[in-house]
């Protein structure tokens, strides 16, 4: 059963708060979850960002990378890091439940954040050093996304989705 982090609400471990210790941080859409059937909604001018989240519990998901959380070594945590808002956790859940992926903490945007995808991860980076983790190694298809955990020292996988072309 999952567990909520007590100081950070928008984190939820797998089975229990674990110590902090080196890690790996994966997004979701574009990286681990194929989003392309879910773009229509974010297409311009009609921008249904509502639509497109809530339907992330469909997605396929895109084998080649999830294959590397079976293939990384189990002393490392995987952290899910991913700027879908938190009230689509249930589908979130359910769609990591459905594929039997391995995972040990999801952070998801809290209620009402707004701020750009690279800010949130970029705080969320703090965050997770702050507690004592040791990020090692990022994948991320939003560029973006890429430079700023570069910014940051981590190196990043970049995972070219399409979306961003």
């Amino acid at each position: 059963m999952p567990t909520w982090d007590p100081q950070l609400s928008n984190w939820l471990w797998r089975t229990e708060p674990l110590d902090p210790a080196t890690s790996v941080v994966f997004d979701m859409d574009g990286v681990l979850s194929d989003a392309s059937r879910r773009q229509h909604y974010i297409e311009y001018p009609m921008r249904d960002w509502e639509a497109f989240f809530h339907a992330c519990g469909d997605d396929e998901l895109i084998a080649e990378v999830a294959r590397l959380l079976d293939v990384i070594d189990d002393d490392l945590q995987i952290v899910l890091l991913t700027a879908r808002p938190i009230r689509v956790q249930p589908q979130t859940l359910a769609w990591l439940e459905r594929y039997e992926l391995r995972w040990d903490v999801l952070i998801m945007r809290e209620y009402g954040d707004y701020m750009a995808a690279r800010h949130f991860k970029q705080r969320t980076v703090y965050e997770l050093r702050e507690r004592g983790h040791d990020l090692q190694l990022a994948f991320e298809d939003d560029p973006r996304n890429v430079a700023m955990f570069h910014g940051e020292g981590v190196p990043c996988i970049y995972i070219h989705s399409g979306y961003y072309n």
